[in-house]
């Protein structure tokens, strides 16, 4: 197992989901760990369950509030940035999404990303070392009908990350892409129940039908979303790169 011992990790969207599992993988490969999200209660939660954990309440698209977590943690070495935070956004053609609408998803999932990257690199170029995921999507690179605001977004996680690590990557700072495909869990379970009342199959076909698309015959899970996130960190010569996990999923 990769030995994070002594390295501080700082994840965003630390209080549920994807960010959760990944706060639990890597206290379990030894890093010290500080949580984000905007629902303290949530991230308490965490914390409670990952002995040591701090924390902290951010809001990833707000400027200020980014500054005042990097005040804040001003007197921590925080050498992993892991990029997690992301909101799904509508579900709408193209023409009728409004532009708020368009506006929050990027604000939170590209602006966020470009937030903390700005407020965390420093440090970590100025000390030769340290690692940035940005966790993008398989969305951000297939076909995804009506989610056009998300998808967008997910390849521009992709642009920017590519691009970031050519600027950073000689000074010893990786910086990759982690693209999840559709995770087994409550929200995917939701999605079959929704396409059995339109396609009048049931809940167990239409779960059928999707994960046939992929190699494995299923959806990838949480834990494994994790342990990937430990696996790369431990790929010192990996820079730049997307990593696709989603068992295999094919548009």
């Amino acid at each position: 197992m990769t030995t994070l011992a002594g390295r501080t990790a700082l994840i965003t969207g630390g209080g549920s989901g994807l960010g959760a599992a990944m706060a639990r993988a890597l206290a379990a490969a030894g890093a010290d760990l500080v949580i984000t999200g905007r629902d303290q209660r949530k991230l308490d939660a965490v914390a409670a369950e990952i002995p040591g954990t701090r924390a902290v309440t951010c809001d990833v698209a707000d400027e200020d509030s980014v500054a005042r977590l990097r005040d804040d943690l001003s007197g921590t070495e925080v050498s992993i940035l892991v990029n997690n935070a992301g909101i799904a956004g509508p579900v709408a053609a193209l023409t009728d999404i409004g532009v708020q609408e368009w506006d929050e998803v990027f604000a939170v999932n590209v602006r966020g990303t470009f937030l903390l990257c700005r407020a965390f690199l420093p440090q970590m170029v100025e000390r030769g070392r340290g690692d940035v995921i940005n966790v993008a999507s398989v969305s951000g690179k297939r076909p995804l009908a009506h989610r056009t605001p998300y998808t967008a977004s997910k390849m521009a996680i992709l642009g920017l990350t590519s691009t970031l690590a050519f600027e950073v990557g000689p000074s010893g700072v990786n910086v990759n892409t982690l693209s999840p495909g559709p995770v087994a869990g409550e929200r995917m379970s939701r999605n079959f129940r929704l396409e059995a009342e339109r396609s009048g199959s049931s809940v167990a076909d239409a779960e059928s039908a999707f994960v046939s698309r992929a190699a494995l015959g299923r959806m990838v899970t949480e834990a494994e979303v994790g342990a990937a996130v430990v696996a790369m960190l431990s790929m010192s010569g990996m820079c730049g790169a997307d990593i696709d996990l989603s068992a295999g999923m094919i548009a």
